[in-house]
């Protein structure tokens, strides 16, 4: 199956983010892609957390998620929207959520991020509890492909990463994809999101397949980028440091299968 994991250094405009992403995601299509991911925050990169609150939508209503239902039908492909806020009970507060939408345009599942972001080393500070609510559970959903596997895809998001338990369960559901739609800071991707990553992959012997927001963004936040594909083996197949742009890679599932014979460490498991 071939993926195309977009990286986009999104602002403050919506309109212009979604101009920028519907390109993207055609040029993945014209490339022969069937899944096309979108970073986290694709929609809006704004100056302030606050900002986020704005343009947050009920589920299942909204222009971003007509966009995305209508770029995924479009396109012809199975399209990860990660993410956009979606309104949650509590007053000034969404949910950020990753929709996947399936070739037709319909959204076929819904993942809240669980671990909400806090991090303060004296110069940046970031704590997304302050709008955000975090997710309750974890989410995966059926992936028909073109090469006669039904891929089993985990969704996550992000600061997730950082939490293997998470990636653990879905290898116990038989995931063969986990996909990290992410907003890394600089700072911090710098130091451990490609170990990261690729430690998830190695440990669950499983594609991890992360797109990313890569640049300087409204306020002067600035994120890593390196949107990557990275093998059971935790061989990197293909990424791209900074900018937008789309990085391909052919997720093999026969050598997903050789892997796991090969070391079949996920049935030595005992905790």
């Amino acid at each position: 199956m071939k993926a195309a994991l977009i990286q986009m250094v999104s602002g403050g405009d919506v309109a212009a983010n979604l101009c920028q992403a519907r390109g993207l995601l055609e040029q993945a299509a014209q490339a022969g892609a069937e899944l096309a991911v979108l970073p986290e925050y694709f929609c809006l990169m704004g100056a302030h957390d606050s900002d986020k609150l704005a343009v947050g939508e009920v589920f299942g209503s909204g222009p971003i998620q007509q966009w995305a239902a209508d770029s995924a039908r479009a396109c012809g492909l199975w399209l990860v929207a990660g993410t956009l806020g979606l309104k949650a009970p509590e007053p000034q507060r969404v949910y950020n959520s990753c929709l996947v939408f399936s070739p037709q345009g319909a959204c076929v599942a819904r993942y809240d991020k669980m671990h909400l972001f806090r991090f303060d080393n004296g110069v940046e500070s970031y704590d997304e509890s302050r709008v955000l609510c975090g997710g309750a559970q974890p989410v995966q959903f059926a992936l028909p492909s073109l090469d006669g596997h039904t891929w089993q895809v985990g969704l996550s998001v992000c600061y997730d990463l950082r939490f293997p338990e998470l990636y653990r369960h879905y290898a116990r559901q038989g995931c063969d994809l986990l996909l990290v739609p992410s907003a890394f800071t600089h700072t911090t991707g710098q130091a451990h999101w490609e170990v990261l990553l690729r430690a998830r992959a190695i440990e669950n012997l499983s594609f991890v397949a992360a797109a990313a927001q890569g640049g300087v963004h409204p306020g002067g936040r600035r994120t890593w980028g390196q949107s990557v594909a990275i093998d059971p083996w935790g061989r990197v197949l293909a990424d791209q440091a900074q900018g937008a742009g789309v990085v391909y890679a052919t997720l093999d599932f026969a050598s997903l299968q050789q892997s796991r014979s090969q070391l079949p460490a996920l049935a030595h498991r005992l905790l």
